[in-house]
């Protein structure tokens, strides 16, 4: 059984928006410091944004005030909101957590977003 599935990836146009979902098994509060990466063709995999603790989050500097993370407490979604979109954007992007019972980390299986006009 999948612990972490990413959806809502797709093809959008420069400065459009895009929302991705990932769908937890079980509660999302199994997870610790969850949050969001991303990997371009042929580059290695990088952090966008994270849920270290509580509702804070952090998110590299390139996708500051542009990408916004969430989650229903309690539940088990974790959503990133992506506004003005650019084409650098375009990667896989994967969900991730630390699995606290099972003490690692886990990851999505990826969902594409390309920004092209």
């Amino acid at each position: 059984q999948a612990q972490l599935v990413e959806s809502g990836g797709g093809l959008v146009q420069p400065g459009g928006s895009l929302r991705l979902s990932c769908a937890a098994s079980g509660s999302l509060s199994r997870f610790a410091d969850v949050g969001w990466y991303r990997q371009a063709a042929r580059y290695e995999r990088e952090w966008v944004a994270t849920i270290a603790s509580g509702d804070s989050a952090d998110y590299r500097d390139s996708v500051k005030g542009r990408f916004t993370m969430s989650r229903d407490n309690g539940g088990n979604m974790l959503y990133l909101q992506m506004n003005n979109l650019k084409p650098e954007d375009t990667a896989v992007y994967y969900c991730s957590g630390f699995l606290k019972s099972q003490m690692r980390r886990v990851w999505g299986q990826g969902t594409q977003v390309t920004v092209s006009s």
